[in-house]
């Protein structure tokens, strides 16, 4: 599952992708209507921006936008920002190294698990996600 950041980061690039082209949403606003913490969904923003996922202006009339087709945004691209996809060093059933040469019980299931999710991750848009 996504971290909580990434989560609401989604959510962000969900509410940004459902605006006219180009209009800039405040980052209060935002937080406001995903009901985010005001000051961490600005870290969130930025971290977007920089990612070239959204585009953000200065000044009194400034605020964010997203900054491509939302059918060109995939969840992978957005969650990647903010959750690493690095294989877990530790099993699921105890504290002890795990990995496919020195599998566990439940390694090949999880495994399976994670491989379906980063699937979804990637074949998803947010496209997908606004139109149902």
């Amino acid at each position: 599952m996504p971290s909580t950041t990434a989560e609401h980061a989604l959510r962000a690039v969900i509410y940004l992708s459902r605006q006219p082209t180009g209009q800039l949403i405040s980052a209060d606003e935002l937080a406001d209507a995903i009901g985010a913490p005001r000051n961490y969904l600005s870290k969130t923003l930025n971290a977007l921006v920089k990612a070239g996922i959204a585009v953000s202006a200065a000044g009194r009339y400034g605020g964010f936008a997203i900054a491509r087709p939302p059918n060109r945004i995939t969840l992978d691209m957005v969650v990647r920002v903010f959750d690493s996809r690095a294989p877990q060093p530790r099993c699921m059933l105890g504290d002890r190294p795990c990995d496919s040469r020195n599998p566990c019980k439940a390694h090949q299931r999880w495994a399976a698990i994670d491989q379906a999710y980063a699937e979804a991750l990637r074949t998803t848009t947010v496209s997908d996600l606004i139109t149902g």
